[in-house]
C-alpha cells in the first residue's frame, strides 16, 4: 500500500519559507553581528557536509537532525539577507561621511507635487575635506518649483553643496513609520533643494532598460491623458494600467479603501491574471508541442514586461512569479501544488528583498491568495444556482468573502478599519475594473487611430466615472466602514490562531481545531479586556508633530478635547495621517467638554497654551505651570516667562517657525528649562 504524500512533501517550499522568515525577523529585531551570522552559517554547512558523507543507514537514522540543520541554515540565511540588504551596514554608506557636498544621479523623472518637484537620487560621490570618495545611498530630493528644475531628467548628474538631512518620523503615537519604510527601500536621507543649491553637470548616466521603461510609462500616460477626460478619471486610469499613483485623488483613494476595493487600484494578481489570459489568447495558435517553448517565452516576456512597466511592486512580482510557474508547468505537463508555487514565489521575492516581509501589499497579497485557495470552494458550495449569470455573480461574491477571511487581521492591524460593504463594492468594482483594464490596453494599441482612440477613451472615461460614483456613494453610507479598530501584533496573531482552529474544525471535522480556537479566543479576549481597562483609566496630553499646524489632544479615559487649529480637524487627509492613528491607538471614542481659556488643569497638572503675544508682569509668588505649550509666533521671551511663571516643561508645537524655535530652544537650554520641539523630537506625550 502506497502512503499518501504529506503536505510538506507536496509543498517543500513552505518548509523552507518559514525558517527563512524567522531568520529575517530575528535579525531585524535582534541585530546579530555579521561575524556571528557567518560563523554560524559555516558551522551548519560543515555539519550538513558531514551528514552527506554518512552511510545510507546512518542518514536514515539521523533524518530528523538533517531537517533541523537545514532549517537552522535557512534561519541564518534569512539573517544574512537582512544584514546584506540593510544599506547602513555598507562601508561606503553616505551616513558614514560628513560631506560638504555630494554628487547625485537622478534615478527617476521629476514628479510634480503641490509645492515642489520630487525625485529619487542615488549618491555617487562625496566631497569631504578636499577628498573625493565613492559613496552609496539613496536620497529623496524636493526641488523648488522653478524653471531650472524642469531641465532635470532621469540620469542627470547634479552636485549639491548642502548637508543631507536624515529622514525622521513625525513621532506621533500610532503614526506611520516613514523612516523604516524608507530604510527598507534603501532611502535614508532627504533634502529640499533651491536653484542655488545644485549644479547640473552636462553629462548623463542612464540605464537603457530603465530609460525605455520610463519613456514607455510616459507615452502610456500621455495617451491616457489625451483620450480620457477628468482629473479623477485620468488618475485612476493611470493607476489601474501601470500603477502610476501620483495623479490619484486622495479623497477618492480613501473611498476605495473604505469600501474594500482599493485592491483594484493597486496592481496585483487580478491585473496580471487578465494580462496572462490575454497572452494565452494571443499565443493560442502556438499551442502545438513544437512551438510550446516559443509560446512560453512569449508569455513570460509579456508577463515580466508588464510587471516592470507597472513598477515591479511586491504584489505584482508575486503574481508574475506565480503565473510564470503556472505557464512553465503547462509546457512540461506537470501539475504542481499551488501552495508550493505560492511559497516558492514568496521565497524568491524575500531572497531578492527580505524587507518586503513588512510590506503591507506583500502581506495582503499573499494572505488574499492563500485565503481564496483555502476557502473559495467551501464558501462557493454554500449555494447553488443553475443560471450561469447568477452563478457567475455568486462566484465573485464567494471569492470576495473567501479573500476577507485571512486578510482581516492584516487589514485591521494596519488600517484600523473594516469595510462592511466590501461584498457589494466588489461585485461591481472587480468586473468593471477588469473591463476598463482591457479597454486601456486596447486604447494604447489603437492610439495612432485618432477617431477610434477618442471614442474608446470617452467610453473608458464613462466607465471609470460610473465606478468612481458607485464607490463614493457607497462610502457616504453611514455604516460603510467600521472605524477605530485597533489590535496589536500579538492580538493579530491570535486572530489567525482562531481562524486556523475554526477552519480546521469545520473543514476537517477535527475537535482539535475547536479547542485551538477556544484557547485563542480566551487569550484574545483577555488581552482586549486589559487594553480597554487601561484605556478607560488613561489621562494624557499629546502635542502632535503636524508641520505648520498647532495640534494637541487632552485625553481623559476614552474621551478627548482637541487644542489647536480648528481647520485641521476639517482636513480629512492631515487629520487621518497625523492625528487619527493616535486616537485609534488610545481607543478614543468621543469628545469631552471644551476647555475654556488658554490655562486649565487636568489631574492636578496646570497647563498653559500660549499662541499670541501677551503682556507679562514679574510676580513674587509665581504660579506653577507644569506644561507650557507655545504655538504660532508670539512675541515673547523665555526670560520674561520665568519671571511670571514657574515653568517645569516647555513644548514648541508644529506651528512654531523653525527660526523662532531655534532661538527659544537656545534660551531654554541656557535657563535649564526642559524644552521639547516636536519638529525635532517628534510628538510630546505627558501622562497626567
Amino acid at each position: 500500500m502506497v502512503s499518501k504524500p504529506r503536505f510538506w512533501q507536496k509543498a517543500p517550499a513552505v518548509r523552507l519559507l518559514l525558517p527563512l522568515c524567522a531568520g529575517i525577523m530575528a535579525q531585524w529585531y535582534v541585530q546579530f553581528p555579521a561575524l556571528v551570522i557567518i560563523l554560524f552559517g559555516i558551522f551548519l554547512s560543515l555539519l550538513l557536509l558531514f551528514y552527506e558523507a554518512l552511510s545510507t543507514l546512518k542518514k536514515f537514522r539521523f533524518t530528523a537532525l538533517y531537517g533541523l540543520l537545514l532549517h537552522l541554515l535557512f534561519i541564518s540565511g534569512g539573517a544574512a539577507l537582512v544584514q546584506t540588504a540593510d544599506i547602513r551596514h555598507q562601508p561606503k554608506w553616505i551616513g558614514h561621511y560628513n560631506a560638504q557636498s555630494v554628487l547625485l544621479k537622478l534615478e527617476e523623472p521629476l514628479v510634480q507635487k503641490p509645492n515642489s518637484y520630487k525625485a529619487l537620487a542615488s549618491v555617487q560621490q562625496v566631497f569631504e575635506n578636499g577628498i573625493t570618495s565613492k559613496a552609496t545611498g539613496n536620497v529623496i530630493l524636493y526641488f523648488k518649483k522653478d524653471s531650472s528644475a524642469l531641465k532635470l531628467a532621469y540620469g542627470a548628474l547634479i552636485i549639491i553643496a548642502k548637508p543631507l538631512q536624515p529622514i525622521k518620523n513625525s513621532g506621533n503615537p500610532g503614526g506611520f513609520d516613514f523612516k523604516r519604510y524608507s530604510l527598507f527601500n534603501s532611502v535614508t536621507h532627504q533634502l529640499y533643494v533651491t536653484p542655488s543649491d545644485f549644479f547640473l553637470l552636462p553629462n548623463k548616466e542612464e540605464n537603457k532598460l530603465k530609460s525605455l521603461l520610463f519613456q514607455s510609462r510616459a507615452t502610456i500616460i500621455s495617451i491616457l491623458r489625451k483620450n480620457i477626460k477628468g482629473d479623477k478619471e485620468q488618475g485612476l486610469a493611470e493607476a489601474l494600467l501601470i500603477g502610476y499613483k501620483d495623479d490619484l485623488d486622495k479623497a477618492l483613494v480613501q473611498s476605495y479603501s473604505n469600501t474594500g476595493v482599493v485592491h483594484v487600484i493597486a496592481i496585483s494578481g487580478l491585473h496580471l491574471g487578465i494580462i496572462y489570459w490575454i497572452l494565452l489568447l494571443l499565443t493560442k495558435p502556438l499551442r502545438p508541442k513544437k512551438t510550446a517553448w516559443l509560446r512560453l517565452a512569449l508569455i513570460l516576456c509579456g508577463l515580466w514586461a508588464f510587471s516592470l512597466l507597472a513598477g515591479a511592486q511586491p504584489s505584482i512580482l508575486r503574481s508574475a512569479v506565480m503565473f510564470s510557474a503556472i505557464a512553465w508547468s503547462t509546457v512540461i505537463n506537470r501539475r504542481t501544488s499551488i501552495y508550493n508555487t505560492l511559497a516558492l514565489s514568496a521565497l524568491v521575492l524575500l531572497i531578492y528583498n527580505p524587507f518586503w516581509l513588512w510590506d503591507v501589499g506583500f502581506q495582503l497579497s499573499y494572505s488574499a491568495v492563500l485565503s481564496i485557495i483555502i476557502f473559495f470552494r467551501p464558501v462557493y458550495s454554500w449555494l447553488y444556482f443553475p443560471n450561469k449569470l447568477v452563478d457567475f455573480v455568486w462566484g465573485l461574491a464567494a471569492a470576495s468573502l473567501a479573500a476577507q477571511i485571512l486578510t482581516l487581521p492584516v487589514s485591521v492591524y494596519h488600517f484600523h478599519q473594516f469595510p462592511t460593504l466590501f461584498l457589494v463594492a466588489n461585485l461591481f468594482a472587480v468586473p468593471l475594473s477588469s473591463v476598463i483594464l482591457i479597454g486601456e490596453i486596447l486604447l494604447c494599441a489603437v492610439s495612432f487611430i485618432s477617431p477610434l482612440s477618442t471614442l474608446l477613451g470617452r467610453f473608458l472615461g464613462w466607465l471609470i466615472q460610473i465606478m468612481n460614483n458607485l464607490v463614493e456613494n457607497l462610502d457616504r453610507i453611514s455604516f460603510a466602514v467600521w472605524k477605530g479598530l485597533s489590535v496589536t501584533v500579538l492580538q493579530a496573531a491570535l486572530l489567525y490562531l482562531i481562524i486556523a482552529g475554526i477552519s480546521y474544525w469545520l473543514l476537517q471535522k477535527r475537535a482539535t481545531g475547536f479547542r485551538l480556537a477556544a484557547v485563542g479566543c480566551i487569550f484574545f479576549l483577555a488581552l482586549r479586556t486589559q487594553s480597554i481597562i487601561e484605556a478607560n483609566n488613561q489621562k494624557k496630553i499629546i502635542v502632535y508633530n503636524v508641520p505648520k499646524w498647532a495640534a494637541a489632544d487632552v485625553i481623559s479615559g476614552r474621551k478627548y478635547y482637541f487644542l489647536g487649529d480648528a481647520s485641521l480637524e476639517q482636513n480629512d487627509f492631515l487629520r487621518n495621517f497625523y492625528i487619527q492613528p493616535s486616537r485609534t491607538a488610545h481607543r478614543i471614542s468621543s469628545y469631552i467638554l471644551p476647555i475654556k481659556g488658554p490655562s486649565f488643569s487636568v489631574a492636578g497638572k496646570h497647563i498653559l497654551r500660549l499662541d499670541s503675544t501677551v503682556l507679562l508682569h514679574p510676580l513674587q509668588n509665581k504660579p506653577v505651570i507644569h506644561l507650557l505649550i507655545i504655538s504660532k509666533n508670539p512675541n515673547v521671551y523665555i526670560s520674561d516667562l520665568i519671571k511670571t511663571f514657574s515653568i517645569q516643561q516647555i513644548v514648541l508645537d508644529g506651528s512654531v517657525p523653525q527660526w523662532k524655535a531655534k532661538r527659544w530652544r537656545k534660551d531654554c537650554d541656557s535657563l535649564h528649562i526642559p524644552c521639547h520641539d516636536v519638529a525635532e523630537k517628534g510628538a510630546f506625550v505627558m501622562t497626567l
